[in-house]
């Protein structure tokens, strides 16, 4: 097994999304078995949600998996997993503490788009320098387009758009914590599309 394993990461990290999918479903249930949920946020999040931003990712990534062994690849989805988790328990916790207060009014596209470079941007700049450069914004809409659809999808609709996680869940058929969750991984890809743009 170990040596048909070995060869079936191969595969994947060269493009068979076949060979990847196998790969997933030979691990699914000892990941599942090593991601614990608090009770705190159960009521929020599931494990199903967390294994498919998991194997989204994975999906996503597969190419930048140096070691080729199957230690290496369980230790690489833990990785995803443990992180998907954490980002989205931390943008829940955020979602709880924030103010209802705050949003007595919609943002107009300028202060949306500022919001979401001041979130994801690598850069000294100050949102307010940054939403007056109409650079900036073009370069932050080419980078959302460069999203997968699924990360795109959801950026748009809660920080372009302004709705609720619980709002965009129920238009997408998924969990508000799922979409915690989808949000910060789109977060973090922007970030890195963002982090090679020195113009911004």
């Amino acid at each position: 097994m170990p040596d048909s394993e070995s060869r079936l990461i191969t595969q994947a990290v060269e493009g068979d999304r076949d060979a990847l999918a196998q790969l997933l479903r030979t691990h699914g249930p000892r990941l599942r078995q090593h991601l614990q949920i608090s009770r705190t946020w159960r009521d929020s999040l599931d494990v199903d949600d967390v294994l498919q931003v998991t194997y989204f990712e994975a999906f996503l990534r597969i190419r930048q998996l140096v070691t080729r062994d199957p230690a290496a690849f369980a230790r690489w989805l833990r990785t995803i997993a443990d992180n998907s988790l954490r980002n989205a328990i931390k943008e829940l916790g955020r979602s709880k503490r924030a103010n209802p207060r705050r949003r007595v009014r919609s943002l107009t596209p300028d202060e949306s788009t500022a919001l979401l470079l001041e979130r994801v941007a690598r850069t000294s700049m100050t949102a307010s320098r940054i939403v007056t450069n109409r650079e900036s914004q073009e370069v932050l809409r080419q980078a959302i387009a460069r999203l997968p659809r699924t990360y795109r999808t959801v950026v748009e609709l809660c920080d372009l758009e302004g709705k609720s996680p619980a709002e965009v869940g129920q238009e997408l058929g998924r969990s508000a914590g799922a979409v915690h969750m989808l949000r910060a991984r789109a977060h973090h890809r922007l970030a890195e599309i963002l982090g090679s743009r020195s113009r911004i």
